[in-house]
């Protein structure tokens, strides 16, 4: 028998780079034509390790495309008082045109509340109860970060979603939900599997796996229905303390056509995307206020 060709893989790294040079003449058209390029806050209180890398690298994105980006470190017994004042001051601030409230929060503050504070219009997270409302119904909004990159990969490979059977592993409201709506709003016939479900069952009829459990190597190869597409959210550690994700990478790839791997996947998307939602977030925020003024 012929050696069966292992899947192509889905190079989160270089898509991610195209999506922000796509960027670059918005970046530019805002600048020409309202003197100030768009600008992000993003919110981080206390010292978690994974919390201040992620805030580095999103606020080194913002400066390389020529945002106006500022960080707000508040210490880890910051009240929550504290914090709503905060995201309050940042939804007036007319140079403020995406929010960003870094989780997680230290035990003591509630994130509900405080991502509820903030203007949905600046909600570049797509956390908001209005925003995922929108995308609920179907309609335009700032949508989540992570789903969002996710769907621009599956277009980017050209995977037909229109009828296609779409499983979705995780049902958080990060990434699990929005990434159902996401598939759903494409037509995709979409199944959101959780602890009480049968993941094996459903991943063997899947067209689409999007793994985001977060419990490492879940998803096994011997599970894919032939063809199938892997989008592998997770960021675990194995038994032996290497990254990996929510799916057996070097098993599925026997069985996929398509897959992404861990790192270097989904990650690299997340940011660009919560770029391209500040842009978006600018564009409106600013051709409103050019139509009151007119």
């Amino acid at each position: 028998m012929p050696r069966r060709m292992t899947a192509a893989i889905i190079d989160g790294k270089a898509l991610a780079a195209k999506v922000r040079a796509g960027l670059g003449a918005a970046v530019a058209e805002l600048r020409a034509k309202h003197g100030r390029p768009p600008g992000i806050a993003v919110v981080r209180v206390g010292e978690d390790p994974a919390s201040k890398v992620y805030v580095t690298s999103k606020e080194k994105t913002a400066q390389e495309l020529g945002f106006a980006s500022w960080q707000h470190h508040l210490p880890e017994t910051t009240t929550q008082a504290d914090v709503l004042a905060l995201v309050r001051r940042l939804n007036a601030d007319d140079a403020v045109d995406g929010i960003l409230v870094q989780l997680p929060l230290p035990k003591h503050l509630d994130a509900n509340v405080v991502l509820e504070s903030i203007d949905p219009a600046k909600d570049v997270d797509g956390f908001h109860a209005v925003n995922a409302g929108h995308l609920f119904q179907g309609r335009p909004s700032l949508v989540a970060c992570t789903p969002a990159g996710v769907l621009r990969m599956l277009d980017e490979i050209g995977c037909r979603l229109e009828g296609a059977r779409c499983v979705v592993i995780g049902r958080s409201n990060i990434v699990g939900r929005p990434m159902a709506m996401l598939l759903l709003n494409r037509s995709a016939t979409v199944v959101i599997c959780h602890s009480r479900s049968d993941v094996e069952a459903e991943v063997r009829r899947a067209d689409v796996v999007v793994a985001a459990v977060g419990v490492a190597k879940l998803v096994k190869g011997s599970w894919l229905k032939p063809g199938a597409v892997v989008i592998d959210v997770g960021i675990n550690r194995d038994e032996a303390g290497k990254l990996c994700g929510d799916v057996d990478f070097e098993a599925a790839k026997e069985v996929a056509s398509w897959i992404t791997p861990v790192p270097g996947g989904v990650g690299p998307m997340t940011i660009a995307m919560l770029m391209s939602n500040t842009v978006a977030a600018a564009t409106r925020r600013l051709q409103l206020s050019s139509t009151r003024t007119s």
